[in-house]
């Protein structure tokens, strides 16, 4: 249930228009919803100001498509997380209004309008590393902050990202996705007076490790400010940040 749902269930009740009983059996399904196979958490958007996210990896299209129903009741703004190409396909053919973000990953049907705010700006080291970064830029943007995105400036042409240092204190979170070793983040870090959220990713050769070695490198910087989150977690940090950026009116 959005927050404005529950105002205009409230201001009925006030005004006589809905009777208290009407309004309980309204407000039944607030908590979550039971749809046998999820329980979805509709109460989630006035808890957390975003509501509940489908993440559709190890879930089936029947599944999705269930999930996909019941949130499209409950007038929320719907985010699906790691989406195919083929799930986005299988839901089309009933919803005409969703989105896709192809290098995100991320199917969205919006309900609501979003208003944005703050700056929310997201760096990649490298143009590998822009699927994880466009799932947190797609997440921040849904949850309501104005993003900018900044590709390709990673440590190995330091002079890419210092000719966007000017732009880089315009920001209110700072998103930094690297693979390889993970230097980035640290570098960011010691320019700015903002939030740092740190995404490791996958991208690298061996001595890479999947990802561990950027994390472990992004744990132990030196830079105060940096945080860090799971590897290839683009959706994680995006979320964070738009918690933070929120918070900095």
């Amino acid at each position: 249930m959005h927050p404005e749902s529950l105002k205009k269930i409230l201001e009925d009740v006030k005004k006589g228009g809905l009777s208290v009983n009407n309004a309980i059996n309204k407000l039944k399904v607030l908590p979550f919803c039971d749809i046998g196979y999820a329980k979805l958490d509709t109460h989630r958007n006035l808890r957390r100001g975003c509501p509940e996210v489908i993440y559709c990896e190890g879930k089936t299209v029947s599944q999705i498509k269930g999930i996909f129903k019941e949130l499209v009741r409950h007038k929320d703004n719907i985010i699906a997380t790691r989406a195919s190409i083929d799930i986005y396909r299988a839901l089309k053919k009933s919803y005409k209004k969703i989105a896709y973000n192809r290098d995100a990953r991320i199917i969205t049907l919006i309900q609501r309008p979003i208003k944005k705010e703050g700056l929310v700006i997201i760096l990649s080291a490298g143009t590998s590393d822009i699927p994880v970064s466009e799932e947190a830029a797609v997440t921040a943007e849904l949850m309501g902050a104005n993003t900018k995105r900044l590709y390709d400036v990673g440590v190995a042409g330091i002079h890419r990202l210092l000719a966007h240092t000017e732009v880089l204190h315009k920001a209110s979170v700072l998103v930094v996705v690297a693979g390889m070793e993970g230097a980035l983040p640290s570098v960011v870090g010691g320019l700015v007076d903002k939030p740092v959220i740190a995404v490791p990713t996958s991208v690298g050769y061996g001595a890479n490790l999947g990802g561990i070695a950027p994390l472990l490198a992004m744990l132990n910087s030196c830079s105060s400010g940096v945080v860090v989150v799971n590897i290839d977690n683009g959706f994680g940090a995006g979320y964070a940040a738009a918690i933070m950026n929120r918070n900095t009116k």
